[in-house]
């Protein structure tokens, strides 16, 4: 196993609000992921300063004081769902991007939401899509849904990078008390010139080779959590798309890894997001190379600290 960050226990669930109208549903999930977690919530708006600019915006330019009562509806929301939880607000100048790029640096987990206007367009907007690369903290994204049913889906991957993104789905799963499905991509071999039977041969090579890596991938963290049911699953290439916009329907939450070769992550917020159905899908989670769930992390010592009892 890799881990690269080690992860305090007091960090805060920080939930990034812009008044688009889910803000008050992403901070909804917010509240739900900081009571899982048992961490404190902390609520930011990025306020962008005084327009100084020559054109004459189409729209009003908020205020530092919208910006102060957004974040007070957005905590007086938190505390009515969970009258225990530690809630704090923060009110900050600057780019969206780059404040929640370096704020995330101090967090647990970073929920935000898309734009109001992403089922009718290509992209999640902007910020969110720079976070999904940028994150130095799991990111949440809200993307119309929630539910309490179904599985979480991880879209698993051999390279040891994709090790804390199986961490983070265990994770999840063991806390939401749900089942995981594990989701694996594998691409055929090309057909060229051969003859069928070869085909066929070099097809079922290409699948069991994909089947022993996804074990491989999985084995240290079903160990960890034994509790969590897991169902393994193989995705051919052209499937992609497909299987994304299934799990995305039937899932509670979808888990994939961040950064510049996140292939999952690009299909989930880019150009190829527009296959997906335009109604409601579930949160997805997009985690960082890394990353070292807490949880997790106690469960290795526990189980490394029963290894030397028995020795």
């Amino acid at each position: 196993m890799h881990s690269e960050v080690s992860v305090p226990r007091d960090l805060p669930v920080m939930v990034g609000v812009d008044g688009s109208r889910s803000h008050l549903s992403t901070v909804d999930l917010g509240v739900a992921a900081a009571v899982r977690h048992r961490r404190p919530l902390l609520i930011v708006h990025i306020w962008p300063g005084r327009y100084l600019g020559s054109l004459r915006p189409r729209t009003p330019i908020p205020t530092e004081a919208d910006g102060r009562h957004l974040l007070e509806i957005a905590a007086r929301r938190a505390e009515h769902i969970a009258p225990g939880l530690e809630v704090s607000t923060e009110l900050v100048n600057g780019s969206a991007s780059a404040v929640l790029t370096r704020l995330s640096v101090d967090a647990r987990l970073l929920v935000i939401g898309h734009r109001d206007d992403a089922a009718n367009r290509q992209s999640w907007g902007s910020t969110a899509a720079y976070l999904a690369h940028h994150s130095a903290c799991p990111l949440l994204v809200y993307r119309g849904g929630t539910s309490e049913r179904g599985p979480v889906v991880l879209a698993a991957s051999a390279r040891w990078t994709g090790t804390a993104t199986v961490a983070c789905a265990y994770e999840e799963a063991a806390l939401a008390g749900s089942r995981l499905v594990a989701a694996h991509v594998w691409t055929p071999p090309a057909a060229q010139d051969s003859a069928p039977p070869k085909r066929a041969d070099g097809v079922a090579a290409a699948r069991a080779e994909a089947d022993r890596l996804l074990t491989e991938a999985l084995a240290d963290w079903a160990g960890l959590y034994p509790e969590v049911t897991v169902e393994r699953l193989l995705v051919s290439e052209v499937d992609i798309a497909y299987t994304v916009d299934r799990a995305s329907r039937r899932g509670r939450l979808l888990v994939a890894g961040i950064g510049r070769m996140g292939r999952f992550a690009e299909l989930l917020y880019g150009s190829l997001g527009s296959t997906l159905s335009p109604q409601a899908v579930c949160p997805v989670l997009l985690v960082p190379p890394g990353w070292h769930p807490p949880t997790t992390a106690k469960r290795q010592s526990d189980a490394t600290a029963t290894l030397a009892d028995r020795a």
